[in-house]
């Protein structure tokens, strides 16, 4: 970080208070948790992040780590191939994830919520190759048996009582996260539901 970024951060710790260091390692180990259910063994490509391998560590998963330094050529032959492409496409596709920007999503709620319209869409509906279509990311693992539509995707309405998921994605879908430096969060209580 630069002289500045250091003096930034220590501003925004003294008044909105630190950040968990283990925050990476925490989120990353639920998620794997969450990725590997049912799962007997699973191979994790990562970079050389330290908290990666301590959340590889937490997971009740036989897992082979395979770490690839970040500054090894991305091309299609790096291992973390198909992660630096999902990364161009978020910052591709969506403002709030370019470098510069005044775009940025104001609460982590609102980010979260559309990189998992992203995740849908990148998983489900848009071919592995434009240049080759056959298969999305979802058909290829034997998930679906074709790429659905948007009438597929908002045709029928899933009730969250009737979805599992974990204590931190229900947070998000509840719209419980918080962001700190905002004063006030607010989040979409239900009113007149029966």
């Amino acid at each position: 970080m630069t002289a500045y970024q250091k003096q930034r951060r220590e501003q925004l710790e003294r008044q909105l208070g630190r950040h968990s260091p283990r925050a990476i390692e925490l989120d990353m180990a639920e998620t794997l948790s969450v990725s590997l259910q049912g799962a007997a063994v699973a191979v994790v490509h990562s970079d050389k992040h330290r908290a990666y391998q301590r959340s590889v560590q937490r997971v009740p998963v036989p897992i082979r780590h395979e770490v690839t330094d970040s500054r090894q050529l991305r091309d299609s032959r790096n291992p973390l191939f198909a992660v630096n492409v999902l990364d161009g496409l978020i910052r591709h596709s969506s403002s709030n994830h370019k470098r510069e920007t005044i775009a940025f999503s104001k609460r982590r709620q609102a980010s979260a919520e559309k990189l998992a319209i992203l995740q849908l869409w990148r998983n489900t509906m848009k071919w592995s190759s434009e240049n080759r279509p056959g298969s999305t990311p979802a058909m290829a693992l034997g998930l679906l048996s074709q790429r659905l539509g948007v009438t597929d995707v908002l045709g029928e309405r899933i009730f969250r009582s009737q979805v599992e998921l974990s204590p931190r994605w229900a947070m998000y879908y509840a719209g419980q996260v918080q962001t700190r430096a905002l004063v006030r969060n607010r989040s979409h209580d239900l009113v007149y539901a029966i």
